[in-house]
């Protein structure tokens, strides 16, 4: 018995076959699926599909990513959708600086500095570096905002953390105490892991444990207490090997969970046990 704890179910790329997606998942063992909003739009429907299935929960949050296009109050809307009794946790939420706009601007002069020798600093850098602060000054009041939702209704915290470590821990150190995370399709080191076990935070695998490269991620799944993490697919993204390149989906939380089993030297019946634990824990279904 597996939980899948991150999917993307209201993404199209499932509107051809859900049904199957489904039948497939339970075929898998996968017996619950927790499908993740990233914006107002997808909350709600995230949020739909949990209503109408039994074995489908929402959580419910603004991605980072989204940022320049949420609302300003996004606590509001989101404070609506949590009550429905299908709502087991507030996010993705985080903090995402892989592609501020100083990061794009440095990529185009690279580009650029082939086709003739661009050097120094240009105009459209400088800009770009101003306008770095204001993205991540957006993304943290939108983190703070969904933290501070998710300690008044008592739910734990679906994190986004890409390229932007120290800045995601610290705007976590004032909720110690008061809520609990899980940091999503983790790839940081054993290093980082620590700290987030040191805050009583969890982490999650996706695929990326069965990846030829994923020698690093399988390692930290290796090493961490077995109950302090889960396990997830993202999918429609990061699909394991063999399926690598095509459509990720809810039954490859199996392989996911073989890989690591395989990491441990252990079962898979003892990770998926200990995993669902977890996240029963975690997630706390009984809302």
């Amino acid at each position: 018995m597996l939980i899948e704890t991150h999917a993307h179910l209201d993404y199209p790329e499932f509107s051809p076959d859900f049904d199957e997606v489904l039948e497939r998942a339970t075929e898998a063992g996968v017996t619950r699926i927790i499908t993740i909003g990233t914006s107002i739009e997808s909350s709600r429907r995230a949020v739909e599909l949990a209503e109408q299935h039994a074995n489908i929960y929402a959580a419910i949050g603004v991605h980072p990513s989204a940022a320049e296009e949420a609302p300003e109050d996004v606590m509001q809307p989101l404070r609506e959708l949590a009550q429905s009794s299908r709502v087991v946790a507030i996010g993705e939420t985080g903090l995402d600086y892989h592609r501020l706009p100083s990061r794009e601007a440095a990529q185009e002069k690279h580009v650029q500095v082939f086709g003739r020798a661009l050097q120094g600093e240009t105009e459209e850098e400088i800009e770009a570096g101003l306008e770095d602060g204001a993205h991540q000054a957006k993304q943290a009041i939108l983190f703070e905002q969904q933290l501070d939702l998710a300690v008044e209704l008592g739910l734990n915290v679906v994190i986004h953390q890409r390229d932007a470590w120290s800045d995601t821990l610290e705007v976590l150190r004032p909720y110690e105490g008061k809520l609990r995370g899980v940091f999503h399709c983790f790839g940081a080191s054993m290093i980082q892991a620590d700290e987030v076990l040191a805050m009583d935070h969890l982490v999650s695998f996706t695929g990326i444990v069965t990846f030829k490269n994923g020698t690093a991620v399988r390692e930290v799944s290796a090493n961490l207490p077995l109950n302090k993490f889960m396990v997830e697919t993202d999918c429609p993204y990061l699909a394991p090997a063999p399926f690598r390149g095509k459509r990720s989906e809810p039954a490859h939380t199996r392989l996911v969970a073989e890989a690591i089993a395989n990491a441990r030297s252990v079962t898979l019946e003892e990770v998926a046990g200990a995993t669902t634990a977890t996240a029963e824990g975690f997630f706390r279904f009984k809302r």
